[in-house]
């Protein structure tokens, strides 16, 4: 019996009856052997870890475009902190924590650079489109080492829907979807008090009294609730109290944060960077770089340039627009 096989025993014996065992995933696309040590989970969450995208998210923005502060969350510090979450809630249930740590892993590879900016302004001039779930799901059934990962039908599920209105099909699917909203609101409070945009004080009392008014005891009640409340059920769930809390929290930070707060001053000059590169791009295709050029067929070549600033980081989206639309310094001959 090989070292995988005594994991999945192992699955079988110690998880919950509930929890998405690896010996019974839906399996990939294409069939492949099974590994002689880690299981097909397993697999999935190395792949996503050793991905070019996952590297890219250390240079992409979370709230704050191009932070002076080193202690800003970035996309990638963010991706983290979701997975730390869902593993606690996944172990507590005695679900599938590989499976609930690749989808966490994998759930924002398809962000763009300046985050939601950059998404809402690929959104608006793509003619299918651009949402940052379908593009992450994108890039590991397609871009990634240009034919994609191969993941488990579940780890595909869980990254596709981690946002929206359809529930993932596995509880883990759906822990990170929950973890995902726990992570942001918390940590986006943390970054918006320490850049004087709010202050502890400012935020609503209700949500806070009920939550904690610390970030740490905060998710600590947001985790222990959920756990409580999916303890032997078939569905995750939060409280009616606490759930509504964490909404309260949320359309808050709309309120004071994402929307027309001083963090989002820069926001239309980074939407007019992605939108000027994209009708660049589109009327002069041959000066995408080598690797892109060569992927254009006939009728993609708009999907081509949306995958490509799509990958961007912030740094290497501002470089490139610098080379294309501001003049260089006369060198002499």
């Amino acid at each position: 019996m090989s070292i995988r096989q005594i994991s999945e025993e192992l699955e079988k014996k110690m998880f919950s009856q509930y929890a998405a065992f690896s010996s019974e995933s839906k399996g990939r696309k294409v069939p492949e052997l099974p590994c002689a040590i880690r299981t097909q989970y397993q697999r999935d969450r190395d792949r996503i870890l050793h991905s070019k995208a996952f590297r890219r998210l250390k240079h992409k923005t979370q709230v704050f475009l191009s932070p002076e502060s080193d202690h800003f969350r970035t996309r990638l510090t963010h991706t983290l902190e979701v997975a730390q979450i869902s593993r606690t809630i996944a172990r507590a249930l005695r679900l599938n924590e590989d499976l609930t740590e690749a989808i966490a892993l994998g759930h924002d590879l398809g962000h763009t650079p300046f985050g939601h900016a950059g998404e809402e302004a690929l959104n608006s001039v793509a003619s299918f489109g651009f949402k940052h779930n379908e593009q992450s799901l994108r890039i590991v059934e397609t871009l990634e080492k240009d034919v994609g990962l191969n993941l488990t039908y579940e780890v595909l599920d869980g990254i596709l829907n981690h946002t929206g209105s359809v529930k993932p099909i596995t509880l883990e699917g759906q822990i990170v979807k929950i973890a995902d909203r726990i992570a942001y609101i918390n940590h986006d409070i943390e970054d918006a008090i320490s850049a004087r945009i709010i202050s502890a004080d400012q935020l609503p009392y209700k949500p806070i009294q009920i939550l904690g008014f610390e970030k740490g005891k905060r998710i600590d009640t947001l985790i222990k609730d959920i756990v409580v409340s999916s303890v032997f059920k078939d569905t995750i769930n939060q409280s009616t109290e606490v759930k509504e809390a964490m909404t309260e929290l949320r359309n808050f930070l709309f309120e004071r944060v994402y929307i027309n707060s001083p963090a989002k001053l820069q926001e239309q000059k980074a939407k007019n960077v992605i939108t000027l590169l994209y009708h660049f791009y589109m009327e002069f295709p041959r000066k995408l770089n080598t690797e892109t050029i060569t992927k254009i067929k006939d009728d993609n070549l708009e999907r081509t340039v949306c995958d490509f600033i799509a990958g961007m980081t912030d740094r290497y989206i501002l470089k490139k627009f610098g080379e294309h639309f501001l003049p260089l310094p006369w060198q002499g001959y």
